[in-house]
């Protein structure tokens, strides 16, 4: 079990560390998840490789119709369900076709930014550090916690927080935002409302 004063790391470094384009890759991610430092990435890239890792053992187990294997496998895609990763009638399959933008999209800060209430991940993230989160009733400060399916219909802004009052400045940009990213809708769906059913007639 190793010292608790002393908890080993939970991540493990890329064996290249000057490949442009992973770095490339990561800084991407970082910027669309609003993540403090590749350390957060790694972290989640090394839960999603036990994910896969722990499939293609089972894969290879539940050819020999071993029931433990069963009972893993159908344990496993339970907890990936419970956290909204995968479905029910999910397969080994699907489990190995999970990238890190699915564990990384379930991640505390990303689903407040998904729920419009914040203004970007960054902002979300300083939120949930601040303590202006709440999930099921009780507030959390942990960013990089995964959301579960039942509580996320459950997360607000804390009871004390500010961002309750609607005429806050930041309330007003987020509202501000959406009705933005309505407007540019609404003439796309005219575009193509308004598009001729039928080209070979117009043609003629």
């Amino acid at each position: 079990m190793g010292d608790p004063k002393f908890p080993h790391k939970k991540y493990s470094t890329p064996r290249h560390p000057w490949e442009k384009i992973r770095i490339d890759e990561e800084k991407v991610l970082l910027s669309k998840y609003g993540l403090k430092n590749k350390r957060e990435l790694w972290t989640e890239m090394a839960t999603l490789k036990s994910f896969r890792s722990q499939a293609r053992t089972l894969q290879a187990r539940l050819r020999t119709n071993d029931p433990n294997a069963l009972k893993q496998f159908q344990l496993m895609i339970r907890r990936l369900n419970r956290y909204a990763l995968l479905p029910e009638s999910a397969t080994l399959d699907d489990v190995l076709s999970l990238t890190i933008d699915n564990i990384l999209s379930r991640r505390l800060q990303s689903v407040v930014f998904q729920k419009n209430l914040a203004i970007s991940t960054k902002q979300a993230r300083q939120m949930v550090t601040h303590g202006h989160i709440m999930v099921n009733g009780r507030r959390v400060t942990i960013p990089s916690m995964l959301v579960q399916r039942s509580d996320e219909d459950s997360i607000s802004y804390a009871p004390d927080s500010p961002f309750t009052d609607e005429i806050h400045p930041i309330r007003k940009a987020i509202s501000d935002s959406q009705g933005v990213q309505e407007s540019t809708e609404e003439p796309e769906q005219q575009a193509s409302e308004e598009e001729p059913q039928n080209p070979e007639a117009d043609a003629k």
